[in-house]
């Protein structure tokens, strides 16, 4: 009998498949994966620990809490081990990438709202916020913010110009600069802002990213390079994912 492909071996345990689809939302602690599971907290981790053995989710630190961790699923990992698992059953199988659009219920003309925050909108938020719109273009209206802003890191400036992006639009921003705006989606990328975010009107979804802050490394802007063009690459691959939840309706390509 042939062996179960590795994904199947692995996602296909309830408690595992649950906690891959709630990481696959967002980054969270093994507190909140509990919750959402309803499973003791020993079970949930015996099954991290699964998944991380596995190479689909891993675990970092928070910045904010130094005793708590946030989990992350690796979804493009998911999606080769799951397209592999395709090709064992048959070769004419083939996976992509989840098409289903949770904001799907938006009025005609209008786009999907993103707000991205850190802390000091100088390198990851305005990182993210230049990728998703060049992304998804006019199917969102997206903008950044930080709790405590500061000046947009040079080498953020410089891994979007690699990229052929446009930085002159670009400028540091207050969060409360966008105090009563409504969004769709609400993305915190560093622990720290994830608990002083304010609430924004409408009820929008919020998702975690746990991401290390590049401009705390030691060192100068030629060599602390190289961690934000790492630090780009993880957002395009977690943007790419994101578009993918968002409308297709050609209506709300006009924008708002």
């Amino acid at each position: 009998m042939d062996a179960l492909p590795p994904f199947v071996a692995l996602a296909a345990h309830p408690v595992r498949w649950r906690l891959l689809v709630e990481l696959g939302r967002s980054d969270r602690q093994v507190a909140e994966l509990t919750e959402r599971v309803g499973e003791p907290q020993n079970l949930v981790s015996y099954h991290l620990g699964r998944l991380r053995a596995g190479g689909l989710v891993s675990s970092r630190r928070s910045s904010f809490d130094g005793r708590a961790s946030y989990y992350r699923a690796h979804l493009d990992r998911c999606g080769a081990l799951l397209h592999l698992a395709g090709a064992a059953l048959h070769p004419g199988l083939a996976v992509g990438v989840p098409t289903q659009a949770p904001h799907a219920a938006l009025p005609p003309g209008r786009c999907v709202r993103v707000l991205f925050a850190c802390t000091g909108n100088g390198s990851r938020s305005q990182l993210a916020e230049a990728l998703l719109r060049r992304h998804a273009g006019a199917t969102v209206e997206v903008v950044s913010g930080g709790s405590h802003p500061k000046p947009i890191h040079p080498n953020a400036l410089a891994v979007l110009a690699e990229r052929g992006i446009d930085t002159a639009p670009l400028r540091s921003k207050s969060l409360d600069e966008h105090a009563g705006r409504s969004f769709d989606l609400v993305v915190t990328l560093c622990d720290r802002v994830r608990e002083v975010c304010p609430e924004f009107p409408g009820g929008g979804e919020r998702v975690h990213w746990s991401i290390e802050d590049p401009s705390r490394l030691a060192g100068g802007p030629a060599r602390t390079l190289p961690a934000f063009r790492a630090l780009a690459d993880d957002l395009d691959m977690r943007i790419a994912y994101l578009c993918a939840l968002f409308p297709t309706d050609p209506r709300r390509h006009r924008g708002r």
